[in-house]
């Protein structure tokens, strides 16, 4: 067979080197499912009909000079005549007739895939075009997918309108941005064996977090019934993130998990006319996951397996996009589409770009912030792809979701704002190739913001995205990774934030010196955990309706808490894995812990909860001790379960002796015994008791970790939220760095590590400089001015080596 003149090929017979003749996808399938399959990659088989297989039927029919002439002097600019002459040159094709010969074959390829699945089979046609897919030139969708195809004639027709859709308008644009004419991209059709998906799930895969580029996570999207809402964005998935280091060691590393929304779901219908359709999902079925643990595991080690596959292809790192499925009459899934992802593994990674908000605005609407940057102007509200005519360049796009056809405005937004759509959405993807901030997933975006209105689109918080009022101050650093010098002392990092804890990975550091529970429980949680554990004494109508709504799907609630917070601490941990991630244990003062859901019938009403029942004093206590137990049952599921034994703890606010032992006991109850598997714990030095009994203190902590504004407070007696005497407050004062250099000097002769922590060092350079004189082991800081720090300790340091100026 000459394969440069065949019109069909099996997938068997395909690979990757055959992109020219049957386009990214179609290859793709067939690499994978000759090399893959063996591995225990499950992909539903087909056939492609190939580039050879268009160009005979647009010359046989004698099409190119028709297209041609509808297409000369376009100015894809103009999007009423872009609309108007792409639909002509749609119809050209599609009022054309396939030559008998082809027509034959693909029949016969048809009838060949019955006879290994069933009479009559359904399939998935979907178009691949011979430039799609390739690293430096992909866009989400440029072509049309028909799915539950059945039948001889069903399945020419569904032939004949991919072919047509080469000429959408999208993919028009497209092809002229991009630098290739009109007829030297050709289309290829993939007809593989459809997956059930339609009674059962489906969704979008990334071997890659799509926001930041940190390459050690497989992130799934997931919602009910065929894929193309996913893909669309018609639907707010479930989304799942696994840590790929610790799952190729046998662990269970599911990082996050998200229920969606999941409102509508795609299934069969039996006419004709119309082969899917969207029906809603009830409630109870929308509250749940869509995969089980088990599934979301599987699929993450195929991503794995493929991207392995791929990156020794090319001979370099390979991050991919995956499309996969469900079967819901045999329970299997599949993967039914692989590609390379073609943005986060095309930056360049030298250069560390940073957006932060340098004020606050009032708030608009949230949904999942897509990108790391920060768009503004005014919005233009348009609710139907017919209006397009009316955005304006530098305008903020605001709308219900986006597929293909929006591309040309979506390319001259300042920012994009949609209804629905997860993190692997048409909106999300095709915004993260352009560079334009984007939130998705707010619900009502189009109802609560005006067109006209002058707004601020931030997606440098977090995995929120935040769309405020007016045009708000922000700013953007740019650091030169490769310029950074190695110091002697560590750099660690100050992280709360778990969904920026990836981003944060990229700084210079040697991992994290503080990663603050109260940020988890606030962000994660908002339930005070005694509240969950006692229901039941909750009598406040407000907040027990908030903590059934937060613990939906709960059996038992305090399995929540543990839930979240273990999801947020396993975040932090894998962003910086190997490294040391030092866990702060829960350190809320009584009026903190009373500002959660629930948490008044719980606290007592101190009049200085500064110096009051905080920190390790509670995690012993009988009115606390269960809630400390869910907090250890958390870490321990983090260390056993995820295989993060890279996090450490560290107890704050430990006043005496005879306390670190009780915190102790308490920890080996919930399973977290101190040097298992490496298990280090750490205490704040934050009173002067600290060190003043240092060396007793490091006979049972394995090191310290200076909270420079509690231990400045208690030195000069200072209540640090006290206005009145703040202008005393100075970590610099005499005092406070006296008991410092003791502390540090009793940790090196007992040989325990030593660090800081505290605000102190991220404030005042020369605070960081007198640490370096002292010879501390660590300074962790806050990651707004690392670099700054970082830069005066390395002065410092070639300072007390002979070597400054």
């Amino acid at each position: 067979m000459d394969r440069k003149t065949a019109r069909i090929l099996w997938f068997e017979q395909l690979g990757i080197e055959d992109v020219p003749l049957v386009g990214g996808k179609n290859a793709s399938l067939g690499e994978m499912y000759k090399h893959l399959t063996p591995k225990g990659v499950s992909i539903p088989n087909g056939f492609a009909i190939t580039a050879t297989a268009y160009r005979h039927f647009i010359e046989s029919a004698g099409l190119k000079h028709k297209i041609e002439a509808e297409l000369k002097d376009l100015n894809i600019k103009d999007i009423e005549q872009l609309q108007l002459k792409g639909k002509r040159a749609r119809d050209i094709i599609r009022q054309a007739e396939f030559p008998e010969d082809l027509k034959s074959e693909i029949r016969g390829a048809y009838a060949l895939l019955c006879k290994q699945y069933n009479a009559n089979t359904d399939v998935a046609v979907r178009s691949s075009a011979t430039a799609e897919d390739l690293p430096d030139a992909s866009f989400a969708g440029q072509q049309e997918t028909f799915l539950n195809i059945r039948g001889e004639h069903e399945l020419l027709e569904a032939c004949k309108k991919c072919f047509a859709s080469l000429f959408t308008n999208r993919a028009i644009v497209y092809r002229a941005d991009k630098g290739f004419s009109q007829f030297s991209v050709y289309l290829s059709i993939g007809v593989q064996k459809m997956v059930r998906s339609d009674k059962a799930c489906s969704g979008v895969m990334f071997s890659i977090d799509t926001e930041s580029g940190f390459k050690d996570v497989v992130e799934i999207s997931a919602a009910y019934g065929l894929g193309e809402n996913v893909v669309q964005g018609a639907v707010n998935p479930d989304e799942y993130v696994v840590f790929k280091p610790t799952l190729a060691k046998g662990f269970n590393p599911i990082l996050s998990k998200t229920v969606g929304e999941k409102s509508i779901k795609m299934i069969y219908t039996h006419d004709g006319s119309r082969p899917t359709k969207n029906i809603e999902v009830n409630a109870h079925e929308r509250e749940k996951y869509a995969l089980k643990d088990s599934e979301i595991l599987t699929l993450a080690k195929w991503a794995i397996i493929i991207e392995d596959h791929y990156s020794k292809k090319a001979g370099k790192f390979r991050p991919m996009d995956m499309e996969w499925a469900k079967d819901g009459i045999t329970g299997k899934l599949f993967i039914v589409q692989a590609r390379p992802e073609t943005v986060q593994s095309t930056k360049d990674k030298r250069f560390l770009e940073k957006y932060s908000m340098t004020k606050k605005g009032k708030l608009i609407v949230s949904g999942s912030a897509i990108g790391e940057k920060i768009g503004q102007g005014p919005t233009r509200v348009i609710k139907d792809v017919k209006d397009m005519k009316k955005f304006i360049k530098g305008e903020v796009l605001v709308t219900d979701m986006t597929d293909p056809d929006w591309v040309p405005i979506m390319k001259i937004a300042s920012a994009i704002v949609t209804n629905r759509g997860g993190r692997s959405c048409h909106a999300a993807i095709v915004s993260r190739e352009l560079g334009v901030p984007c939130v998705v997933g707010t619900n009502n975006g189009t109802e609560l913001i005006k067109s006209g209105q002058k707004v601020t689109v931030s997606c440098a918080e977090g995995g929120a995205g935040n769309v405020y009022e007016g045009i708000v101050p922000f700013e953007i650093k740019k650091i030169d990774l490769k310029s950074i010098p190695k110091t002697k002392t560590k750099i660690m990092l100050n992280v709360g934030e778990p969904r920026q804890a990836f981003q944060l990975s990229m700084l210079p550091n040697e991992g994290v010196g503080l990663a603050r529970e109260e940020f988890i429980i606030n962000n994660y949680i908002g339930v005070h955990p005694m509240a969950l554990l006692h229901f039941d004494k909750v009598t406040d109508a407000h907040a027990r309706k908030e903590i059934i709504k937060r613990t939906s799907g709960y059996k038992i609630k305090a399995d929540f808490y543990v839930d979240k917070l273990a999801e947020g601490i396993a975040m932090i941990g894998a962003a910086f894995y190997p490294k040391d991630v030092i866990l702060r244990l829960s350190d809320f003062k009584t009026n903190e812990y009373a500002g959660l859901i629930g948490g008044t019938v719980f606290e007592p009403k101190e009049d200085n909860p500064m110096i009051g029942w905080r920190g390790a004093s509670r995690y012993y206590d009988p009115n606390f001790r269960d809630a400390f137990a869910l907090e250890c049952k958390a870490i321990l599921r983090v260390r056993k379960q995820m295989g993060l034994t890279n996090v450490k703890v560290m107890i704050p606010m430990c006043r005496t002796i005879d306390e670190a032992q009780k915190v102790m006991k308490e920890m080996q109850k919930s399973g977290l015994k101190q040097h298992d598997e490496g298990l280090e714990v750490y205490v704040m030095c934050e009173v002067p008791a600290n060190v003043i009994l240092a060396e007793q203190f490091a006979d049972v902590f394995d090191g310290f970790s200076i909270g420079s504004n509690d231990l400045t407070q208690f030195t000069l007696a200072v209540d640090r939220d006290s206005q009145l005497v703040s202008r005393i407050f100075d970590e610099r004062n005499e005092a406070v760095k006296s008991l410092v250099a003791k502390v540090i000097a009793a940790a090196k002769k007992k040989g325990k590590k030593i660090g800081i922590c505290g605000q102190a060092p991220s404030d005042y350079p020369e605070f960081a400089e007198f640490l370096v004189e002292c010879g501390i082991d660590s300074i962790s800081l806050n990651p707004d001015v690392a670099i700054k720090t970082l830069l005066a300790i390395h002065a410092k340091e070639l300072k007390l080596a002979g070597k400054g100026k």
